[in-house]
């Protein structure tokens, strides 16, 4: 299959924020390999063996965007970032509900840097990444966006600056800020016990 224009996938989006529940139907194989491969990009960072694999986490992506009721989509980089939003919630949640961060358990640890690299070494783990950028989302929303465009949907500074209508050194600035308010955010909660 051809890859699809942002475009074609742009127009599929706003039919079904108006309501054409046919859209999803035509919208889903031409966005379904980028969604596997951000998926499979999460699930790098779980414990081997985990009970949810890319297509399940996929799968209940779908189920959350049916279920949310009309959305109204601006385009392809803002349909991508709410499926990359809904899937680092779906997992944070999975982790809290299996008690992993108290338990300090079985949850992968991962880190981020300039090239959105997931590390195969601990560093830190998702819930605890989790938890800092919420914080950071109450200080500085932007920031805490940018964070998720990035890291959790995979998207470039240019693609992520049009998502958030600003400038791409403002991505720039704000992506190298908000790590380094993370990286001191996580820091303090493990010295803290977290």
């Amino acid at each position: 299959m051809p890859t699809p224009s942002a475009g074609e996938i742009t127009q599929l989006l706003q039919s079904w924020s108006a309501g054409d529940v046919h859209a999803l139907e035509r919208l889903t194989p031409l966005v379904y390999n980028e969604l596997h491969r951000t998926a499979e990009r999460f699930m790098a960072q779980e414990h081997p063996g985990h009970i949810l694999q890319a297509t399940a986490l996929i799968d209940e992506v779908y189920v959350r965007l049916v279920d949310c009721g009309r959305v109204t989509w601006q385009d392809r980089n803002h349909f991508f970032a709410v499926c990359a939003r809904l899937m680092r919630r779906i997992l944070t949640d999975f982790a809290r509900s299996r008690c992993y961060w108290k338990r300090g358990g079985d949850v992968q640890r991962i880190t981020f840097d300039e090239d959105l690299t997931i590390s195969s070494q601990p560093t830190t783990d998702l819930v605890a990444l989790d938890d800092a950028l919420s914080a950071l989302a109450a200080v500085d929303k932007r920031k805490s966006d940018v964070v998720e465009l990035r890291f959790f949907g995979g998207l470039s500074i240019k693609e992520a600056a049009a998502v958030l209508a600003v400038s791409d050194e403002t991505i720039k600035r704000d992506w190298r800020l908000a790590k380094l308010w993370l990286l001191r955010e996580m820091r303090a909660e493990n010295r803290h016990g977290g």
